[in-house]
């Protein structure tokens, strides 16, 4: 999976909205104002940042190589995964939704149920 593949992931996603707030090089993908995935575009190899529970992320990193803490986000939370030639699309989609999913779980029940842009 390449970035630009999982940004149209990303934005297929209801309520996802993408934003540049640390700059030129970073792009985030949130959700009810609240970011559930970080893409730093000038990586030496192109990764994403998900934020996961503790547990799944600790999980996932002892299990694959491609997995790690995340560079400059709380490493308890937030995991980059290494994009490009490790994984089938589907796995990397499936952490994508995980971590928008986490995300939206943590949103007033309101902003939750409704689907309108006024509440995303």
């Amino acid at each position: 999976m390449n970035v630009e593949e999982v940004r149209e992931y990303c934005l297929s996603l209801p309520g996802t909205e993408e934003a540049m707030p640390y700059g030129e090089d970073w792009v985030v993908f949130r959700m009810g104002g609240k970011i559930y995935l970080h893409i730093w575009l000038k990586a030496p190899i192109p990764n994403i940042a998900v934020k996961l529970l503790p547990e799944r992320g600790e999980e996932l990193r002892e299990e694959y190589n491609a997995f790690s803490p995340a560079y400059h986000l709380c490493k308890k939370h937030w995991n980059d995964i290494f994009i490009e030639g490790t994984f089938p699309n589907n796995m990397i989609e499936e952490w994508i939704k995980e971590s928008y999913d986490l995300v939206k779980s943590m949103l007033p029940k309101r902003v939750q149920e409704c689907d309108c842009d006024d509440c995303q």
